[in-house]
Order: C-alpha cells, then sequence, then structure tokens
C-alpha cells in the first residue's frame, strides 16, 4: 500500500504512525497545531500541564512499537518506577499493602517529555512526515471507500487509508453523515470532574523516597489527589472532585490536600516549594462511541484514541489504550468491522473499570446495574483485605495497569484470599 493519513498528532496519531509506516510507503500525520521542536506543552494538548500516568501495560506497548524507548525516556530524565514498592497506593480509603510489583515496570515523567520523544522518534522514521498547521475540514470518498481528506484550504490529499486520531472532538461522525452514513452511537457518562494542578520542587527524602501516590475518592469523600516524581527534581500535583476542585492560590491548594480521604499530599505539601503557575481543566463527561455496532461503514477508514471512547482522566488509560490500538494495526486485516471489534476489546476491560468506578459515588448521576453493584461490593472487600495483603494488592494494581482483566479479581485463589481475611464478609460474586 502506498499512503496512509493519519488526523492528529496526538499520543494515539503518533503511535498509530509507528505502526502504518511498516505498512505503507508513506504516512503523513497532519496537526492543526505547531508542533513544538523541544519538548513543551502545546494548544491541542489541554491535559499535558496535568499528571499524567502511563500504566505499566502502556509502557511495554510503546517499546514494542518503539523499541528502546524507555531507555532513551530514562536517559532524558524519566524516573523507573515500581508502583507498589515505590508508590503509596490508597484506594477506596483502604492504603494497599506494598511489596514487589510482579512485573509492574512504568516509568514517571511530564507529558511533554514523553510526547516530545515519541514525536522525534517517529519523524525520523522513512516515509513519515509530520506536518504542522493543517487542519482537516472533510473526507473524500468514492463508491462506499474513503479516498483521501480535505484540507481548510480546500486541498485534496488522497489516501489509501486514513486514521482519525483527533481525539474527543472527533468529526468522523459529523462526516459520516455528510457521506450517507449513521454516526456511531453514543455512551456518555456525566461526571463533570474537575481538577486543579501545581508543580513543586522534590527534594531528598520526599514521601520518605517514594515516587508516587495516588489517593482515590470514595463514595462519602469524592475527592482525589495524584503526586508523581518528574524529570528535573520535580513533584506534580494533581487534586480535583467531582463538581469541585481546588482553589488557584497556594493556601487553597493545601486546603484542598486536608479534605482527602488520606494525609500523604497534605504532609508532602507541608513545606513544598510551588514552581510556576498553577493549571486546571475540566472534563464534563466520559464518551464511548460504538463504531463496533454499525452495520455500515465505509472501508478506508479507522478512528482510534479518545475519538472512538475518551476515558475518564483519573484513571490514567487513555495512553495505554491508545498504545495497544496502534499495535491492532499491525494484524493482517485492517477492513474497518476487523479493526473495530478488536479495538472494542481493548476497550470493555478499561471502560468497564472507569464507569463501574464512578457510578458507585453518588454524586455521579446514573443507576449502576445489579451486576455492577454487586461487582462494586465485592471490590471494597477486596480493597479492605488487600490492605494488608500483599498478593491482593498486587492482584489489583494488575488489573489498574491492564495487564489482567477485571474477572481477575474473581478468581478462585483471590475469592480465597478476600474470605480468609480480616476485611467485612464477603458478598456473592456474580457468575
Amino acid at each position: 500500500m502506498d499512503h496512509a493519513v493519519v488526523i492528529g498528532a496526538s499520543m494515539a496519531g503518533l503511535l498509530s504512525a509507528a505502526a502504518l509506516h511498516r505498512l505503507f510507503a508513506k504516512v503523513t500525520v497532519l496537526d492543526r497545531d505547531t508542533l513544538p521542536a523541544a519538548d513543551a506543552h502545546r494548544k491541542g494538548t489541554g491535559q499535558s500541564r496535568h499528571a499524567h500516568g502511563l500504566l505499566a501495560k502502556g509502557c511495554a506497548a510503546l517499546n514494542e512499537l518503539l523499541p528502546g524507548l524507555s531507555a532513551e525516556l530514562v536517559a532524558r530524565g524519566a524516573l523507573p518506577c515500581d508502583p507498589m514498592s515505590q508508590g503509596r497506593n490508597v484506594h477506596d480509603g483502604h492504603r494497599l499493602a506494598r511489596g514487589p510489583g510482579g512485573g509492574l515496570d512504568g516509568l514517571l515523567m511530564s507529558r511533554p517529555l514523553l510526547e516530545g520523544q515519541v514525536r522525534r522518534r517517529v519523524a525520523a522514521m522513512p516515509g513519515v512526515r509530520l506536518t504542522a498547521g493543517r487542519a482537516v475540514t472533510g473526507l473524500l470518498a468514492q463508491e462506499g471507500r474513503v479516498t483521501g481528506v480535505r484540507l481548510a484550504d480546500g486541498e485534496p490529499l488522497p489516501a489509501d487509508l486514513v486514521v482519525d486520531a483527533s481525539g474527543r472532538g472527533s468529526r468522523t461522525p459529523l462526516w459520516l453523515g455528510e457521506l450517507g452514513y449513521r454516526p456511531p452511537r453514543e455512551d456518555r457518562v456525566a461526571l463533570d470532574l474537575r481538577y486543579g494542578t501545581r508543580e513543586f520542587r522534590r527534594r531528598p527524602g520526599d514521601a520518605d523516597g517514594d515516587l508516587l501516590v495516588i489517593i482515590g475518592p470514595t463514595p462519602e469523600r469524592p475527592r482525589f489527589g495524584v503526586a508523581l516524581a518528574l524529570e528535573d527534581d520535580r513533584w506534580i500535583v494533581t487534586m480535583g472532585g467531582y463538581g469541585e476542585a481546588p482553589g488557584p492560590t497556594l493556601p487553597e491548594f493545601a486546603a484542598f490536600a486536608d479534605t482527602l480521604p488520606a494525609p500523604d499530599l497534605r504532609h508532602l505539601l507541608a513545606a513544598a516549594e510551588p514552581v510556576g503557575e498553577p493549571r486546571a481543566y475540566h472534563t464534563p463527561a466520559g464518551i464511548r462511541r460504538r463504531y463496533e455496532r454499525l452495520t455500515r461503514f465505509p472501508e478506508g477508514l479507522l478512528v482510534t484514541g479518545d475519538a472512538v471512547c475518551a476515558f475518564n482522566p483519573l484513571y490514567g488509560q487513555g495512553m495505554t489504550v491508545a498504545a495497544l490500538e496502534a499495535k491492532v494495526l499491525l494484524e493482517a486485516e485492517l477492513t474497518p468491522r476487523a479493526f473495530f471489534r478488536r479495538v472494542a476489546r481493548i476497550v470493555d476491560a478499561p471502560w468497564e473499570i472507569t464507569v463501574g468506578g464512578d457510578l458507585r459515588l453518588p454524586v455521579v448521576a446514573g443507576e449502576p446495574p445489579a451486576r455492577t453493584r454487586m461487582v462494586n461490593a465485592y471490590l471494597g472487600r477486596l480493597l479492605a483485605a488487600a490492605a494488608h495483603d500483599p498478593e491482593l494488592a498486587r492482584r489489583f494494581l494488575r488489573v489498574a495497569h491492564l495487564y489482567d482483566p477485571p474477572p481477575a479479581l474473581m478468581s478462585p485463589p483471590a475469592l480465597l484470599r478476600v474470605l480468609r481475611s480480616g476485611a467485612p464478609r464477603a458478598v456473592p460474586v456474580p457468575a
């Protein structure tokens, strides 16, 4: 095949190009932004100034697509991190037991460092061209097949394959209507998730040497906080809640930490020296577009990343899912039907995790199905047991990092450990 066009130089777009360059003689990545030459924030990535989690599964997938990437990132200051032995994980009000991470090898770094290095690697690939300042305004099509894209200045750009990686604001549903196709159904969970971020200098001995703090929300306190160690001896601290966020001043930010379900961030911020200005962000909803359920779809067009499913960012799944979806492009069959079915299987588990976690909070509108209520009740007991059982903590973190599917938490060995623990009495588990 000759030419593939990728819409968007996001992480999903760059990783898609990394896969497609093995299949196409030429790959063109189009982005409406100006792409920075150095590791810097860019306008089209509003969340880049906030804490970004690259899950361990995503780190492994990135290295498959871009061999040696982790070593390059570490050379630029990224920090290797075992999230179980070097992190403080507080979930549902329970501080998980510590221990070896069971193969969860992660990296901590800023989004600009990660995206910048990925962009450099992709731009250096034979046949790949990154084109900045070029917005796509429509699709070209002929006889049931997409044959390219139309640029904002009216210029047509022919292609054998078009991949939309333009994010949650994707216009593919609109473009499908223009071509006579039905748009995909959307599953939506209203979140009104608000958060603020500040950076601080990181000193020896902070957090007793730990590199990661995660404090999840509880039904009683639907607020969260994350602190990640970054390159250049920095902490990035993001805190927020459903419908509420910390104020912009340092006293307001520190006061918000006092209200979290655990005191770790309050202790970290007590004598921390701020760097830079505060930033705020708002995510109104989690959205999943069900492309896999469409009965008619034009050949020559695929959709990936947040354009398919924009998760609750609290769970840090987006970049990992984008990397796993990019690997699907390497499979033999690139028809839309086969691609979307494979992507749906990748999305199912993280979507189940996020929606189940959100719907257990009274502040999130929606009635969880009976099965979800039962699973959430069991998960609460598992987390209580994981506070003193490192094996259960390891199993939970492997699911959270997308190495294992959620049913792994209900395997007979896991159930037995929960039943034998001192946690509250276990509940029935659905078949």
